[in-house]
């Protein structure tokens, strides 16, 4: 993707200017964004899906001022009746599911694969919503189908209703109001209050892109850094310490101690990169995988839509997994990362050892043959 060239889907932006400009600053509308655009799949398929036990759903459902939300598997006879108004459907990780869904998110790859979430689906009947409320992530809101009403402004209060199901705003004060009509799009950078309400029948694909928080990313990094520490299983001691006069008080040595044992895990060479390429390529917690088979010659490959697959200058990261990458094999490596596919070519270019982990990728469906 050239990221210095216009794009209708950015409303005639370059994505280097889209990022410079809206990029987690400010509310971007575009009209006919996406001319002509379908849903990835039709309202049965959606909710067919919804039934399933391996796929992300909720149903929200207002009446009046009062709100219920139940998570899925929704079978067919758990959803109201079609011409029953204020209520949604949402189903997540359709990229992981649906061709359709996965090639959808192509057109949003100037902005790293490492920040994505996944690309949402929700259908609402007349006037079906989720309430007014705020995001922790980048959202473009792009209507696929039938036309839904937005109200979007700043959050000077981010109180929520006490008891509510769903994080909905307690006051909201809208600054602007967008009606979408098919292929138009709306993007919202995090903590910026919206509501969107369906204006009959409607259905919104959400491709967000997360923004970890300080704390949630500390945590999981520590945790990947000690799983990952050299081997040490020096005791502590405290031979010669006293007797003391307050138990309750924690020795100074202990505390230094295991001071000591933290700034041992930071301080491995590289540990900080391999910890947060390992924890950023963890695919969901619901995902998992089918085995497959391993790439005859003449075959080049493809990521499966589920896998995860980043890189920095050191290593590539596939799945929670990191693998030192150099060379031409390192460089061919990155290139799967940024197309998700090799050519038969390039495969053929791999030396044994990278030729070996496609294929333990391959048996572990992480990634399958694709044509010469």
């Amino acid at each position: 993707m050239d990221v210095n060239a216009p794009l209708a889907l950015l409303g005639g932006l370059s994505p280097a200017a889209f990022m410079r400009h809206h990029w987690q600053k400010k509310p971007l509308l575009v009209r006919q964004a996406w001319p002509g655009v379908a849903p990835p799949l039709s309202r049965a398929a959606l909710f067919e899906l919804a039934g399933r036990d391996d796929v992300e759903s909720r149903l929200v459902v207002r009446r009046g001022a009062d709100w219920s939300v139940r998570h899925g598997p929704l079978p067919r006879r758990a959803l109201p009746a079609l011409r029953v108004p204020d209520w949604t459907l949402l189903v997540q990780g359709l990229d992981l599911l649906l061709p359709a869904a996965r090639a959808m998110l192509e057109a949003f790859r100037f902005v790293p694969d490492a920040r994505l979430d996944d690309l949402m689906l929700s259908w609402a009947s007349d006037g079906g919503g989720v309430g007014p409320h705020l995001d922790s992530y980048d959202v473009f809101l792009l209507q696929v189908q039938g036309r839904r009403r937005w109200r979007v402004g700043r959050v000077a209060d981010a109180a929520w209703i006490e008891g509510a199901p769903l994080k909905i705003l307690r006051r909201f004060e809208p600054e602007q109001d967008w009606l979408l009509e098919p292929g138009d799009m709306l993007y919202l950078p995090p903590l910026w209050g919206h509501d969107g309400v369906a204006d009959g029948e409607c259905m919104t694909c959400s491709v967000g892109f997360r923004a970890p928080s300080r704390e949630g990313l500390a945590r999981e990094l520590l945790l990947h850094l000690a799983d990952g520490t050299r081997a040490d299983e020096r005791l502590y001691t405290d031979a010669g310490e006293p007797a003391t006069t307050t138990p309750g008080a924690i020795p100074s040595a202990l505390r230094a101690f295991a001071e000591q044992a933290v700034k041992r895990a930071l301080a491995e060479p590289g540990a900080m990169a391999r910890a947060l390429g390992e924890v950023l390529s963890e695919p969901k917690q619901h995902v998992w995988f089918e085995g497959g088979r391993a790439r005859r010659p003449k075959q080049g490959v493809k990521l499966d839509a589920r896998t995860r697959m980043l890189y920095d200058e050191r290593y590539v990261y596939i799945n929670g997994e990191a693998f030192a990458a150099g060379g031409r094999d390192g460089r061919l490596m990155r290139c799967l990362a940024d197309r998700r596919e090799l050519s038969a070519r390039d495969c053929a270019a791999l030396g044994s050892d990278a030729l070996a982990l496609l294929d333990d990728w391959a048996r572990s469906g992480w990634l399958h043959a694709s044509a010469p």
